[in-house]
């Protein structure tokens, strides 16, 4: 079932969801289109992780891939004539996810159920 995201602006782009939630509940496949002009096609094709890696191998990318790369950007925004007070806040809440993230792998790793579906 391919569906349309409804969150974010949807101002100049678009989210698609391409896939069927998995095990866990989370979908894997996503797509950033242009919103107005199907010939300008997809700016970003992103698959995440399907399956955990100690059985399916290393198959894709994770949301802390992601947020790395919107944080880098902000942190280049903070440093250049763009810098404003919502990109620190905006900066501040991804770095706290990205922290709640990796505590939770963390937490994981300690019990030895890292890379498997064992919650």
């Amino acid at each position: 079932m391919v569906r349309e995201l409804d969150i974010g602006t949807k101002r100049f782009t678009k989210v698609i969801c391409e896939d069927e939630p998995g095990a866990g509940g989370a979908c894997h496949k996503y797509v950033v289109m242009d919103q107005n002009d199907i010939v300008a096609g997809c700016y970003a094709h992103v698959s995440f992780q399907n399956g955990p890696i100690r059985e399916a191998g290393v198959n894709g990318c994770h949301q802390e891939d992601l947020l790395a790369i919107v944080i880098d950007r902000l942190r280049g925004f903070q440093e250049g004539e763009f810098r404003c007070r919502e990109n620190a806040l905006a900066l501040t809440k991804l770095e706290e996810a990205l922290h709640w993230l990796n505590h939770r792998t963390q937490k994981r790793i300690d019990r030895g159920v890292e890379g498997t579906n064992v919650k």
